[in-house]
């Protein structure tokens, strides 16, 4: 038999007969499985894949092993993720720090009587002689139906205003803070940011535009005067604006009409009629609603029968109509030139008085 190691046809002319040239470059079993090719299919010959006939078969390690359904999770939680952080920081909605400080300004203007006051003439019907338009306490008030702003829902100004009615009610008509000294119920009202100011101008009332009580609450000296009806005329309006994409703005415009007699005085006494306007400028953001509670950032307040010269940082001090009318000075000059005296400190003539 022959060399199992020769061809069949026997060794190749020209061969070594006993050595195979080419040994060095035949390729056994193993080298020739390693080096199998895989082919494109036909679908992604027709997809365009022309430039390459055959791929690779590449094995990835541990961590190239991750499914294409986890790769498109991940990538969609991180779409989602950077969605939350663009919106939570470009919303105009969004609740940003809550304003902290003085922020209400106060402006008091004394109505000093042009001529001597008078007493009502009935002091059964104190009210009988004013003018059409005027209502008992809260009806007064004129609180509008709540209806939506480009920003802020029906609902949230429907409670911007209900919480403001309350506001004025408690802070305008409630015989607590009239004549008996409270003023736990129209600070319940306030914002946290507001509260250290509202407590100074309880403790250190003072006509600095910031810090006059008389800004956040109608208030009479008890030892002065006392009411002499149960009831308050009220005549005015509320107006609904937004001060930004955050901020409802609510302004009111009313005047007071209020029945007062000298403290401790018998029945038949003299009555007075004291007359004041309150336009308020209100702020609420959304905490603010959710807690019914409101930022008053701008008071002005007209009152009359009110000597110039008497400060109403504290509490209003009426001129009390005597038995034949109480004589009052007429209002002093004021000089723009004299710096001494503070320019927000106006004092006008009361008409009609």
């Amino acid at each position: 038999m022959g060399d199992p190691r020769e061809p069949p046809e026997g060794t190749p002319d020209g061969g070594s007969g006993n050595e195979d040239e080419y040994r060095s470059v035949v390729f056994d079993e193993s080298f020739v499985r390693a080096a199998r090719i895989q082919e494109l299919s036909a679908r992604e010959r027709l997809a365009g894949s022309f430039g390459k006939a055959t791929r690779p078969r590449v094995r990835l390690g541990p961590l190239g092993t991750v499914p294409r359904q986890a790769l498109a999770l991940l990538l969609l939680i991180l779409l989602a993720f950077g969605a939350a952080v663009y919106f939570g920081v470009s919303s105009p909605n969004r609740i940003s720090a809550r304003p902290e400080g003085s922020q209400l300004t106060v402006s008091l203007v004394a109505l000093a009587p042009a001529s001597a006051v008078k007493p009502v003439a009935d002091p059964s019907n104190p009210f009988a002689a004013l003018p059409p338009g005027y209502s008992d306490g809260a009806v007064g008030l004129g609180t509008p139906t709540g209806a939506a702003t480009e920003h802020f829902s029906r609902v949230e100004v429907t409670k911007a205003l209900d919480t403001v009615q309350r506001y004025l009610v408690a802070s305008s008509l409630a015989p607590a803070a009239l004549l008996q000294g409270a003023t736990a119920d129209v600070k319940a009202f306030v914002t946290p940011g507001e509260q250290a100011q509202f407590d100074t101008s309880v403790s250190q009332p003072v006509d600095d535009r910031h810090h006059a009580l008389t800004g956040w609450l109608v208030r009479f000296d008890p030892a002065q005067v006392a009411l002499a009806a149960d009831t308050v005329k009220v005549t005015g309006a509320m107006r609904i604006d937004e001060a930004d994409g955050g901020t409802l703005q609510i302004t009111t415009d009313h005047t007071f009409v209020y029945a007062l007699k000298p403290a401790g005085a018998a029945g038949g006494a003299p009555v007075t009629l004291e007359t004041v306007r309150r336009q308020l400028t209100f702020e609420f953001d959304r905490v603010d609603l959710a807690s019914a509670q409101l930022r008053l950032v701008d008071s002005v307040l007209q009152a009359g029968p009110v000597p110039c010269t008497t400060s109403m940082a504290g509490f209003l001090q009426p001129v009390l109509a005597g038995p034949q009318g109480s004589p009052v000075p007429t209002p002093p000059p004021v000089d723009p030139g004299n710096h001494a005296h503070p320019a927000w400190q106006v004092c006008g003539v009361l008409a009609g008085s």
